[in-house]
Order: structure tokens, then sequence, then C-alpha cells
């Protein structure tokens, strides 16, 4: 994905986190999720990466400009 200096990341929640690790519990709430169906629009950098690494089995990602 291209790092474009107003770049977000919309984050919708696909799965769910009954049988996942506690840190995946919380790396979602972090990001805002905690249900499935939820979204929510975060800017792109290296932190929000590395937490949507984590639970990239649960989500979808749409980049987003503006």
């Amino acid at each position: 994905m291209s790092k474009a200096k107003n770049t977000n990341l919309c984050l919708v929640q696909t799965g769910s986190s009954i049988r996942c690790e506690k840190s995946q519990v919380l790396s979602l709430k972090a990001l805002g999720l905690g249900r499935i169906g939820k979204k929510s629009i975060l800017r792109d950098d290296a932190c929000i990466r590395g937490l949507v690494k984590k639970v990239s089995h649960l989500v979808r990602i749409e980049e987003t400009n503006g």
C-alpha cells in the first residue's frame, strides 16, 4: 500500500474474537473494534499496521485518502 501523507485505513471487523488469544482481543479494542461489522477509520502508520497484522484474519482493510 502506498505511503501517501494523508492516507487513512478503514477497518471493518469480519470475524469473531471469541476463540482468539487475549492479545488479539486487546488489539481489536485498541483499533476501536469489538464486534462483527463495526468500522473504524485510523491514520496509516507503523503502529496501526502492527496491530492490523496481528488480527489480519479478523478484519478487512480499505485504504482511503483524506
